[in-house]
Order: structure tokens, then C-alpha cells, then sequence
């Protein structure tokens, strides 16, 4: 099939290139002209075959609104616009309704993979009505990884797709913690000598196999004790949204909160909470506070709270 790209990032060009491998025609826009197959969004859209298919692969937001917007004065009847990148479900039944106005259909795809995707396919998750699914179906079967599963029609509804990968990247955050939780113990003791290698070890035939424990196995062999990272890590909205929409629900979700909000003391020098309960320690039990941050080791023979 003949298809429009828009957004050649490290996603989006890996993607083209997978296209291309499966054999499909891809005209390829970004704003860096290095990357482009053309110099404007007009020139994709004119380079199309009717009825136009094009994939919006722009950072999520105004970006993605403004594209679309765009694309809506473009297009015309019977085409249709697939938004790939990570945009909140509630801006699918927005940007829906307004290409509709020009008989412009809409599918919303949420996409995982990141850059392994181009060798080992993108899972896909989208949402839009059957017919406008069927005009992209092609790219779908060539993004998926092989095999039976990788790819889900998840609802008709706009936004159905985007709601999946969201709650996806919930539980992947909630995956991240419980590894991170468990090196991190890993390494405060001295009874365990080769941290790296009881990862590993966990790799086969273990029930908390992933390809998550993977690529952690892969990052402590090159640095055992990720004396390089700093610890801090952000979040990319689809957490926050996660929560939210389980706060909407009145879904318990004791995990996925928790660690997202890990993800944000990770942001903390010196965390204004953890100041808050040292004063307190103080107050009621005498606890001795610190001027400066403590060791990494916890003292366990220090007293307990009362």
C-alpha cells in the first residue's frame, strides 16, 4: 500500500524503514529536511494515491492537535488519518469528530516497541470503526512482530487504542519498580556477591521473566552497579493519565500509583516529604536528624518509630 509519514524520529523512521522492508510505499514528512522524503505536509498529501492513508507519528499534545488540524484542510472524503504516537484518549473523540466534518475517517494506534521495534515489530493496539481499520490493515500486519498476537482491534470507539497502550505503560512502570526495588535490596546486602548474574539467572524458567528483566540484564552487565545512571527518571504522561483514569473509575490501583509517584522523588535531591517525617521522628521519639543526606546503607541498628 501507498502510505504518508509524519514524524521520522527515532520511532517513526524505524518504522518507515519496516514498511519499506515489508514491500509498502512510504512518503515520509518530518520538520528536519534531512529526514524527509518531501518539504511540506501539502507535498505527502499530493503524493498519495486516493483515498490517502497517512500515520501521524508526532510527540503527543498540541503537536499531534495541530497536525491534525492541518491534515483536516488537506484530505478529503474517504481518507484517512492514523495517529500513532502516544496522544490521551480523550483527544481521539476530538480529533475524530473534527476530521469526520470533512469525511475524513480516524484511527487511534497506540504502538510499543520502542527501537527494537524495526527488527522485532510493534505491538499494536488501535481503536476506530471496522472500515477505516481495513484501509490501514496492511501496514498493521507488516508493523506487528510475528506470530499469532502483537496487534488488537480494541475497541470501535475512538480512543479505545490509546486507553489500552495507556494502561499498558501503567504496568509497565509498575514492572520497572518491582525490578528496581528488588536490585536495589539486591545490592544493600553482602550476602549476595554477583547481583548481575541472579538477574540473569531469573531469565528462564522463573514466573517474573520479561523482556523488561532482559534489557535490565543487559544494563547491568555493561555497568554493574549503574554507578553511571543517576536516579532519576521521568514520566511520559501515560502514568499520570493511567491513575487519573482509575481515579474516574473507582479502580484500586495501589501498584501503578505507587510507582509512579517513585518516579517523581526520583526527582528529589533531598526530598522535602522525607524532611517533614525526620522532624516528626524527632519530635516524638528524640531521633537524631541530619544536616546532610545519609549513607546508602540504612543503619539498622537505629531505633524503630514508636
Amino acid at each position: 500500500m501507498h502510505i504518508g509519514l509524519i514524524g521520522l524520529g527515532r520511532m517513526g523512521g524505524n518504522m518507515r524503514a519496516r514498511l519499506r522492508d515489508g514491500g509498502h510505499t512510504v512518503v515520509g514528512y518530518d520538520r528536519n529536511p534531512d529526514l524527509a522524503d518531501v518539504d511540506s505536509l501539502t507535498a505527502m498529501v499530493e503524493a498519495l494515491p486516493t483515498p490517502r492513508v497517512v500515520w501521524v507519528m508526532v510527540p503527543s499534545g498540541e503537536p499531534t492537535r495541530q497536525t491534525i488540524r492541518e491534515l483536516a484542510g488537506l484530505m478529503g472524503e474517504g481518507d484517512l488519518v492514523v495517529d500513532g504516537g502516544n496522544s490521551k484518549y480523550t483527544d481521539d473523540a476530538v480529533n475524530a469528530e473534527l476530521l469526520a466534518e470533512h469525511g475524513i475517517g480516524f484511527v487511534d494506534c497506540g504502538v510499543s516497541g520502542g527501537v527494537w521495534g524495526a527488527e522485532n515489530g510493534y505491538a499494536l493496539m488501535y481503536g476506530g470503526a471496522e472500515s477505516d481499520v481495513e484501509k490501514v490493515k496492511p501496514a498493521l500486519l507488516t508493523l506487528k512482530p510475528e506470530g499469532d498476537y502483537g496487534m488488537v482491534h480494541a475497541g470501535r470507539k475512538p480512543g479505545a487504542g490509546h486507553f489500552a497502550k495507556m494502561v499498558h505503560n501503567g504496568i509497565e512502570y509498575a514492572m520497572m519498580q518491582a525490578y528496581a526495588e528488588g536490585w536495589e535490596l539486591l545490592e544493600a546486602t553482602d550476602l549476595v556477591e554477583d547481583v548481575p548474574h541472579v538477574f540473569d539467572s531469573w531469565r528462564e524458567g522463573t514466573v517474573i521473566r520479561s523482556w523488561l528483566l532482559d534489557l535490565l540484564c543487559a544494563a547491568l552487565h555493561d555497568d554493574t552497579h549503574l554507578e553511571q545512571i543517576r536516579g532519576y527518571a521521568e514520566d511520559s504522561g501515560e502514568g499520570r493519565w493511567t491513575v487519573e483514569a482509575a481515579i474516574d473509575h473507582a479502580v484500586p490501583m495501589h501498584v501503578i500509583a505507587a510507582s509512579l509517584f517513585a518516579r517523581f522523588q526520583s526527582r528529589q535531591d533531598d526530598s522535602p516529604a522525607m524532611k517533614a517525617v525526620a522532624a516528626m521522628r524527632n519530635q516524638f521519639g528524640g531521633h537524631a536528624t541530619r544536616a546532610e543526606a545519609p549513607p546508602s546503607t540504612a543503619d539498622l541498628d537505629s531505633p524503630a518509630d514508636h
